[in-house]
């Protein structure tokens, strides 16, 4: 049965896609372009603009942060997909959806659950102390606010890499151990290669939240590591100033979207090259 559809009829399929991306997306940001390059007359100036070089360092840190945070979902991510992808199938569903299951709570809730767990009299170090060891400095640190990253966003690694390699041709493997690759060779020459494109998904959805995020940093970093998301937060929550607000963020969205661009370039088509 062959199914024809006029331009008419396409017209008015994505009719209302368009609409939601017309009130939804271009709106807001040509609200943001608006209010980042005009001033509280609402005139044109460019002092938004400039005022951004006092941000540099809070940038710099969002980036560090955000690319460490990132590195380690992958560490941990890849050998987890791995292992989900060669167990059964039902097996698999169900370890699916106990990474899943976290992902159903309200991220403040999740956030707040690290904080219970890293407080001085949280859950640790109550269980040190109970032991008989010194309690642990756990909350306020950097290393909350990257694990608090790594927590929340992991398992949008894992799922891609999952996918990924649920879909890999295991002859290519077998292939280069008859040819005497050893494990490390496989993985870096073969692995690697074909699941690119789960890796660059898993990279873009773990560093573009981590990058932006603020309320991580808030509760588990004590305010002593302000991100950049933070500042765009106190500017339109507590400062009032839309227009420097607004500057911020469209620096941070230019930032995003050369980064998308550039992962998606590394990505390249699913099927890489294996050389071994």
């Amino acid at each position: 049965m062959e199914l024809n559809f006029s331009s008419k009829t396409y017209n008015g399929i994505t009719a209302p896609y368009a609409l939601w991306m017309a009130v939804f997306i271009v709106a807001p940001l040509l609200i943001v372009f608006y209010y980042a390059f005009t001033d509280a007359s609402g005139a044109f100036s460019l002092s938004s603009i400039q005022s951004l070089g006092r941000y540099t360092d809070t940038i710099l840190r969002s980036v560090y942060f955000g690319l460490l945070a990132t590195v380690i979902c992958l560490v941990l991510a890849y050998p987890l997909a791995w292992i989900f992808s060669k167990t059964k199938s039902g097996t698999q569903k169900v370890l699916v959806m106990l990474i899943m299951i976290p992902m159903w709570m309200n991220f403040i809730l999740r956030t707040y659950s690290i904080m219970v767990l890293f407080e001085e009299t949280g859950i640790i170090n109550n269980f040190l102390r109970g032991l008989g060891l010194s309690p642990l400095h756990l909350i306020n640190t950097s290393g909350a606010v990257i694990f608090g990253m790594v927590y929340n966003y992991v398992p949008f690694m894992i799922l891609p890499l999952y996918t990924t390699m649920t879909k890999l041709d295991h002859k290519y493997l077998e292939a280069a151990r008859d040819l005497g690759a050893n494990g490390f060779q496989v993985l870096k020459d073969v692995m690697l290669p074909l699941t690119k494109s789960g890796i660059v998904s898993g990279v873009t959805m773990v560093f573009v939240p981590s990058v932006s995020t603020f309320y991580i940093s808030q509760k588990l970093g004590g305010g002593r590591y302000t991100l950049i998301g933070d500042v765009i937060e106190m500017q339109f929550q507590t400062a009032y100033n839309y227009h420097l607000g607004a500057a911020i963020s469209l620096i941070l969205m230019i930032f995003i979207l050369i980064s998308l661009a550039v992962m998606n370039r590394a990505g390249g088509t699913e099927n890489g090259a294996v050389v071994v």
